[in-house]
C-alpha cells in the first residue's frame, strides 16, 4: 500500500531552499484574510463579535483550509 501526499502539501524548491507547501499557503492566505477583516471592521461587524482575535483566527483558518482544499482537490488515498 502506497500513500503519497497531495500536491498541495508537497515541498517547493525556492532558490535551493525546500519550503513546505503549508507555509506558502499560510502566507498566501494572509492577504484575503486581511482584506476581509478590514471590510468587516469598516462595516461595523465587530460590534457583534465577542472575541475579535479569536474570530479573526478562526476566519484565517477557514480561509487557509479552503485555499488548500481548492488547490489540491481534497485528499486522494
Amino acid at each position: 500500500m502506497s500513500f503519497s501526499l497531495p500536491s498541495s502539501l508537497d515541498t517547493f524548491d525556492f532558490f535551493g531552499f525546500y519550503l513546505p507547501a503549508p507555509l506558502l499557503w499560510a502566507a498566501f492566505a494572509l492577504l484575503p484574510c486581511a482584506l476581509i477583516c478590514w471590510g468587516l471592521r469598516r462595516a461595523g461587524f465587530y460590534r457583534f463579535v465577542w472575541h475579535r482575535a479569536l474570530f479573526n483566527m478562526a476566519l484565517y483558518v477557514i480561509i487557509l483550509g479552503g485555499m488548500i482544499l481548492a488547490e489540491g482537490g481534497g485528499w486522494r488515498l
